[in-house]
Formats: structure tokens, C-alpha cells, sequence
């Protein structure tokens, strides 16, 4: 091999390294979000969102319990063990990632000490090129903080709505029209947000011509309202 050649050779591994190794940095680099929720006392017990920039993400939440059958009498179906992807609507998307900036990527003592009733363990995380934080909390005194926590329990809510309609299209389609019901009052209320992430289930609904009408008429009226 010629001194040309082998220089060609040598220049050609050194870019590919290079390239290799800013790629790795940027992939380290990458902001990512993480909300984690712990209480004993409900199902599921524990449960997590990541979420990327540009909104996407993913949700999974192990039900510690056993998963209950369609509806019988008073018992009512339980979403069970979740997992899915998600996209957040930009709105939230940049609620997060401004509250991370703003309260130094939560690395911070953010849990108001005070004596309130026990409503579950928020863990809030962030990591990225600026650095790394998180902090716990049942309560936060600091607005921000405890808005973001909010929301997020809120979309929670509005995906274990998706998993029991999962089910109830199986099990029991008259069960449908009760638990749309509730999810319009509960999004009326503000108690189940970022309706889109579950814009698949809602349009199996709306197009099922097993399923009461009220009820598809009610899946049409939410699938309006996301993005």
C-alpha cells in the first residue's frame, strides 16, 4: 500500500470515528423527560411517561393486581397493564420541557413538607446537555411544579380510559356508552387531558356500528377536539 493510499485510509477511519462519536454524543444528549408515580393504593400502583421534544414518548404502567374481567353487576372492567406510545400535543410538550428549564431541570428539593393527605409519590426527571436533575414530591408548594404534575396524572387518566375502552370493544360493547360518559365529564373537567393520545381507540368507537350510537356520538365530539 502506497504512503498516499494508507494516508487516504487513515484520514477516511478517522472521519468515520469522528462521525460514529458525534452521534453517540448527540444520542446521550438528547433532552428526555420522565414523570414516575407510586401509590400503594391504587391500580395501577405505579406508573411512567418519557417524553421526547418533540412531544412523543412512551407510557407503561404495571398493574399489581388482578385484572378484572368486562363489567358484572358493580365491578367494573380495570385498564390492567398498560404500555403504549404516545404523542403529547406541543402545549404540554412545552409546559414540560419550560418547567424543566425554569426549575433547574428539577434538581431541587420541590415537596412542600407539609402535613396534606397522601395523594401518591411524583418523581420528576430530566436529562440533557444542560445537565441532569430530578426531585419527589406529594405535594409542591411551587406552582409550576405542581401543575406539571397535575396534567400529567390527567393524561394518565385519560390513557387508562383508552385501555378499558380497549377492552370493552372486545368484551362488552354496551359497557361503551358508561365509560365514554364519564370521559367526556371527566375531559369537561379537566380531570383527563391530551384526549388525542388515545385518537385511535375514539375512532374504533365512532366507526363501530356495534356500539350505541350516544356513544359513537360522543367519540366523534372528542375525536373534534384533538389535535
Amino acid at each position: 500500500m502506497t504512503t498516499v493510499t494508507q494516508k487516504w485510509w487513515a484520514a477516511a477511519v478517522l472521519s468515520l470515528a469522528v462521525v460514529a462519536g458525534g452521534t453517540r454524543i448527540r444520542a446521550q444528549q438528547a433532552p428526555v423527560f420522565r414523570m414516575e408515580f407510586t401509590n400503594a393504593q391504587l391500580l395501577p400502583s405505579h406508573w411512567e411517561i418519557k417524553v421526547n421534544p418533540d412531544g412523543s414518548g412512551v407510557f407503561n404502567a404495571e398493574s399489581a393486581g388482578a385484572e378484572a374481567g368486562p363489567n358484572t353487576g358493580s365491578r367494573q372492567i380495570e385498564a390492567g397493564s398498560v404500555h403504549r406510545d404516545i404523542q403529547l400535543s406541543p402545549a404540554l410538550t412545552e409546559q414540560i420541557f419550560a418547567t424543566a428549564r425554569r426549575r433547574k431541570l428539577f434538581a431541587m428539593a420541590c415537596d412542600s413538607r407539609l402535613k396534606v393527605a397522601f395523594q401518591g409519590t411524583k418523581r420528576l426527571s430530566y436529562s440533557g446537555p444542560e445537565g441532569s436533575g430530578e426531585c419527589e414530591f406529594n405535594y409542591s408548594k411551587d406552582k409550576d411544579i405542581q401543575s406539571l404534575g397535575d396534567s400529567l396524572m390527567a393524561v394518565e387518566t385519560t390513557l387508562l380510559f383508552g385501555a378499558r375502552l380497549e377492552k370493552l370493544l372486545v368484551h362488552d360493547r354496551l359497557g361503551i356508552d358508561r365509560e365514554m360518559e364519564n370521559l367526556v365529564s371527566a375531559s369537561k373537567d379537566g380531570e383527563a387531558l391530551e384526549v388525542g393520545t388515545i385518537r385511535e381507540t375514539l375512532t374504533k368507537i365512532a366507526s363501530d356500528d356495534q356500539v350505541l350510537e350516544r356513544a359513537r356520538k360522543k367519540a366523534r365530539l372528542l375525536l373534534t377536539q384533538t389535535n
